[in-house]
């Protein structure tokens, strides 16, 4: 799909947030200033969330309620998978949960979830999503 804008990035990002029905992780790949925190915040209002979505770029997970909670995760700044594992990595993704994930390359091995990948083009941006396998 072809995003002119950041407002249309967000939209499909809400798109898929009303649609999904369950926990689900959400891996996103796209170089800096890509779309990722814009789409994860139309994700969020897709699944119900009324507060603000920032990037937890320093923080490395921010945590919103809707109506199913959503997990913000940033990994540019991650230290190392054993920074990852400190924050309960593992119990996030076990919790039931939607799990977004910028950076996701730099999470090691993903079993399963939803793939979006964000790629910059002189129209704007091509955004990928499909499902990856378990």
């Amino acid at each position: 799909m072809l995003s002119r804008s950041a407002e249309q990035t967000e939209r499909l990002g809400q798109e898929l947030g009303e649609s999904l029905s369950a926990p689900e992780n959400i891996w996103l790949y796209g170089g800096l200033g890509a779309g990722k925190t814009a789409f994860v915040r139309g994700l969020a209002r897709g699944l119900g969330v009324t507060g603000r979505v920032t990037s937890p770029t320093f923080t490395l997970v921010n945590e919103y309620e809707g109506r199913l909670p959503l997990f913000h995760f940033d990994l540019y700044r991650l230290g190392g998978m054993d920074e990852l594992y400190d924050i309960g990595w593992e119990d996030y993704l076990a919790r039931g949960g939607v799990c977004a994930v910028e950076w996701s390359e730099r999470a090691g091995k993903q079993d399963g979830g939803i793939r979006v990948k964000i790629t910059e083009c002189p129209e704007g941006r091509i955004i990928d999503i499909d499902r990856t396998g378990d």
